[in-house]
């Protein structure tokens, strides 16, 4: 299908494994992409300096970067430098789930979409090898798609975005499989909760256990750096 043929499509982008392969799906479903990024106070801006890359490097009409901060009400390793992010699988929610991260990205991501009348909103959940976070989940996806439908004129005008979240039942081989054939630079994204400034990963945390998995499953080389232990 020809790009742009279904229209504008926001897409959140992470600048990490799972955000660059649904840009580059949203690409060849044929939807001129706008790439979504949230500057949330997250304790490394590695991701955002890989987010603009990939959108760059993935065909996004564009891209912009909207700040939220979440580090002002804490309660995650990811948002306070206080907590340590684990280097071992825990049980149960781990620290690194940030409280409504999604809803409040996808909250964004809908009023963004409805100043493009966009007919899609694309966001990179995964509810197959995820970190047992809530809003990864598909009952979230549903519930957001309910609020989506009323919250908005769009919505209650019945031309509303519908919320893709495509690589929801997929592995993360499955991903990484997807991606390359979609011809997704992975040299370019940073998926480490703990990357430091150059983007180079700890090889530690549970983001850097399931992105180094999914690449060894897949059978594909892993472009990942990591930083000196």
């Amino acid at each position: 299908m020809n790009e742009s043929a279904r229209g504008p499509a926001v897409v959140l982008l992470s600048g990490g494994l799972d955000s660059a392969t649904v840009l580059a799906m949203a690409r060849a479903d044929g939807y001129l992409c706008h790439a979504l990024s949230i500057d949330y106070g997250q304790r490394h801006g590695a991701e955002l300096a890989a987010a603009a890359r990939v959108a760059a490097a993935g065909g996004a009409a564009s891209h912009r970067t909207v700040s939220v901060n979440l580090d002002a009400i804490g309660g995650s390793a990811l948002t306070d430098v206080s907590i340590d992010v684990p280097s071992s699988p825990s049980a149960g929610i781990p620290v690194t789930y940030v409280p409504a991260r999604n809803t409040v990205f996808l909250a964004i991501a809908l009023g963004y979409a409805e100043v493009l009348a966009a007919s899609a909103i694309f966001v990179g959940v995964n509810a197959v090898d995820y970190s047992g976070y809530p809003d990864c989940r598909p009952a979230f996806i549903d519930a957001f798609q309910a609020l989506a439908d009323v919250a908005t004129k769009a919505g209650v005008e019945g031309q509303g975005p519908r919320i893709a979240a495509p690589l929801l039942r997929l592995s993360k081989a499955d991903i990484v499989r997807r991606g390359q054939e979609l011809g997704v630079d992975y040299g370019l994204t940073v998926s480490c909760y703990n990357a430091d400034p150059q983007g180079r990963a700890c090889g530690q945390c549970d983001a850097c256990r399931l992105r180094a998995e999914g690449f060894r499953v897949a059978g594909v080389a892993d472009p990942t750096v990591y930083f000196p232990a």
